[in-house]
């Protein structure tokens, strides 16, 4: 779907930004439906979860088609996504915001980890959250879940435009992952936004230093000022920001 290729820099740069500042990023450029609604880190790393989309697309179980057996066969989809997701890459599954079955279990999950890529999503759940969770790997769901997928969902399509959570996610688009949730940001912005936010993440630390010393967030939040603007420019230079 695109021929975008996120580099190391602008993956470094969006490792250090917050989903808030993405979201307000793509809010001015009239992006309003980005945020991945009621998915939540599993286990927070304390870091952020970065890397391009790979998509899986689940549709709802029909029963004659989805015995146990399937999983024998070697074409499952579910098991090839699993085996094909590139390095860096974040395995992005819509099922349906249905978590009343699972998207996958913990051994898919390890299988992804194993293989280095850089996340997993569902607006569904997992089941075995708890191993999932022990994992290095940040993982994303909406909530713990037993039962295998087969009793819901269908996997279908590989790498294909899904909606996840309400969002809009196309296979190469950037993921981004915080304690708060996750951000989905098309490709061809992925550079542009990054650089951005980098610079809004700098003013904030030094908006939030000004207010922790008791100044009033008028005309500093946004800097509409002189003043304001003059302290931000020196506090860059005595911070090296």
């Amino acid at each position: 779907m695109t021929e975008y290729v996120l580099s190391t820099e602008t993956r470094a740069k969006l490792m250090k930004v917050s989903t808030a500042s993405v979201a307000t990023a793509l809010y001015k450029r009239g992006l309003r439906n980005q945020f991945i609604q009621n998915v939540f880190p599993i286990a927070w790393k304390g870091r952020n979860m970065v890397g391009q989309a790979f998509t899986l697309r689940y549709i709802p179980a029909r029963e004659d088609r989805n015995p146990i057996t399937v999983f024998r066969k070697a074409d499952h989809p579910q098991r090839v996504a699993v085996d094909t997701c590139p390095e860096g890459s974040v395995l992005v599954m819509d099922s349906r915001k249905d978590a009343r079955a699972a998207s996958a279990g913990s051994i898919l999950i390890t299988r992804l980890a194993m293989r280095g890529c850089a996340g997993v999503v569902t607006d569904g759940g997992f089941r075995d959250a708890e191993g999932i969770g022990r994992l290095d790997m940040p993982a994303y769901h909406q909530r713990p879940s037993a039962p295998t997928n087969l009793t819901l969902h269908e996997a279908l399509d590989i790498n294909v435009p899904i909606s996840c959570g309400d969002a809009p996610v196309f296979p190469g688009d950037v993921l981004v992952g915080d304690g708060d949730g996750v951000m989905v940001i098309p490709a061809h912005l992925a550079d542009e936004i990054a650089e951005e936010c980098q610079g809004m993440e700098t003013f904030e630390d030094f908006v939030l230093e000004q207010v922790q010393a008791g100044a009033s967030v008028i005309g500093l939040y946004p800097p509409t000022t002189e003043e304001a603007q003059a302290a931000y420019d020196g506090w860059k230079d005595r911070n090296g920001r």
